[in-house]
């Protein structure tokens, strides 16, 4: 029963219904990103157009990430969170429209994705921010896995679908559902207490950008921990090869897409069965050590999935190769929940909450534009050496990274849990 996840935060009603109708906007958000590069793949048949959205997506996640967390130390997180909300349903409807009208504009979709993501960079730090004002500081670990628990629930249950639903419905029904979900999350942030800023901090411009830098610059622990992600998702996240892997790999037809909902449902269920198990997140002491170690599995991971995607059809079968795939992507999918749920705790726990939004900013920066990038770097490797031999290669290059980070860092594998709620020193 220590292995299971605890549910003490849900007794708090506000973090109740933020879970709770997470999953349903969960489901929406995974519709869109699945449609997103499936799109792109059937408008160019490139892997490169698809990786390209990393970079159109990385631009406005870095400068809206850190503009977002500045808003949410300066104004009200709960009015922040309902803006933001609201203008990714908005940029959802667009999406709707462009492929009901079948335009078959590559770059009007990077365009509105380019749109999405600022909206998303600025949600995330403000949603980040308000759990240690609505929770007690011993219930974030909890509180973490649980929130990563429902959202990886939703990115299985979405993925799947918009698999099933692709060859019946189109893309155009997806997004347009995808806008309807988000109203769950609009009615449970509407019922939020309001979350005034608590610090002196009024302003959002530059120098407030700048001041949360030089705050970070100090916390050099957190610095570590932004590095070693950087490491695992440029150069382990594949997922921009999941179109071309599904259709030339696992058999997928131009209009269908079973393999390619489980290849991206794959991770969220291994994320899925570590939340479930994450009751030991709680307890462990050396949580750097730890997270790098998470990392170092995640690597393998990948080495595994394009090894299964190197040998389907030649050295074993297409389907048991699939199943291979699937295999790994969710077993990488359960270490990197745990790294995620150490890393954020870690932030949540040591940032005063005058500068957590800001903080959260570069977090969010760091979390998710690391998987960019990492889209970027796997297409244009893809069409260089193939989607397998790039896979793999990105998983290698994660251990290697890992060790020259336990080199390169040595405070940061030594961080111990007795300092988690005390505020970091100089290392």
């Amino acid at each position: 029963m220590k292995l299971l996840a605890d549910i003490t935060p849900l007794r708090n009603p506000d973090y109740r219904r933020l879970w709770t109708t997470g999953v349903v906007t969960v489901i929406g958000a995974q519709l869109t990103v699945v449609s997103v590069p499936k799109q792109l793949f059937d408008i160019t048949h490139s892997s490169s157009y698809v990786g390209l959205a990393g970079l159109f997506g990385l631009i406005p996640l870095i400068v809206f990430g850190l503009w977002g967390g500045a808003l949410a130390d300066a104004m009200d997180r709960r009015k922040l969170l309902l803006i933001t909300s609201a203008g990714t349903g908005v940029t959802s409807l667009l999406f709707w429209a462009q492929a009901a009208a079948q335009l078959n504009n590559a770059w009007l979709v990077l365009v509105l994705f380019s749109v999405q993501q600022a909206f998303f960079a600025m949600n995330q730090p403000a949603r980040s921010a308000i759990y240690p004002r609505l929770l007690p500081a011993e219930q974030l670990p909890a509180a973490n896995s649980l929130t990563m628990t429902v959202m990886q629930f939703g990115a299985i249950a979405g993925p799947v679908s918009a698999g099933m639903l692709i060859p019946v419905t189109g893309l155009s029904t997806l997004y347009l559902l995808d806008s309807i979900a988000l109203l769950a999350t609009l009615w449970a942030v509407w019922k939020l207490p309001p979350i005034p800023p608590l610090g002196e901090t009024r302003r959002a411009g530059l120098r407030e950008v700048a001041d949360g830098f030089i705050y970070l610059a100090g916390q050099r622990i957190l610095l570590a921990s932004f590095a070693v992600d950087v490491v695992a998702m440029v150069f382990g996240m594949s997922r921009a090869l999941f179109p071309e892997i599904a259709h030339d790999s696992f058999g997928d037809s131009d209009g269908g897409g079973t393999a390619l909902g489980l290849l991206f449902a794959a991770m969220s269920v291994g994320a899925v069965l570590g939340g479930v198990f994450s009751g030991w997140l709680t307890r462990i002491s050396r949580q750097g050590l730890a997270v790098m170690l998470c990392i170092v599995l995640w690597g393998v991971s990948m080495v595994g999935f394009g090894l299964a995607v190197g040998m389907a059809g030649h050295a074993m079968s297409t389907t048991v190769a699939l199943w291979m795939a699937l295999g790994c992507l969710a077993f990488g999918g359960a270490v990197d929940m745990f790294s995620a749920a150490l890393r954020t705790t870690m932030l949540q726990s040591v940032a005063t909450d005058d500068m957590r939004g800001r903080l959260q900013g570069v977090f969010i920066v760091v979390v998710a534009g690391g998987p960019r990038i990492g889209d970027v770097a796997h297409g244009f490797a893809a069409a260089a050496v193939g989607t397998a031999a790039a896979a793999a290669g990105g998983g290698a290059l994660v251990v290697v990274g890992m060790v020259i980070a336990a080199v390169a860092f040595p405070a940061f594998a030594r961080y111990a849990v007795v300092r988690a709620h005390s505020r970091l020193q100089t290392a």
